[in-house]
């Protein structure tokens, strides 16, 4: 085995999926969401999806659970659900 076979090559996140790494995860509920886009800013991982000034969603494969969007939703939008119930 090389060096070659064990490091990985340089990227950016866009490249490596994280997203398996959680245990929870957090859901939105839209009509609770006011679009403040406080879980946007403070989201470590750039994974909360905008559009157009508005929340569409979370990017799933580069979430890791931290809830910090949780946390910062005023409105209580956001809550977070271990990983595989619906």
């Amino acid at each position: 085995m090389t060096a070659e076979d064990v490091i990985m090559k340089p990227g950016t996140a866009r490249q490596y999926h994280t997203g398996s790494w959680r245990s929870r995860r957090p859901e939105v509920d839209k009509d609770k969401c006011i679009n403040c886009l406080f879980c946007w800013m403070f989201c470590p991982d750039n994974s909360i999806l905008v559009e157009g000034g508005e929340m569409k969603g979370i990017r799933y494969t580069h979430c890791k659970g931290c809830g910090i969007c949780v946390r910062q939703c005023p409105k209580d939008a956001i809550t977070m659900v271990e990983e595989g119930e619906q």
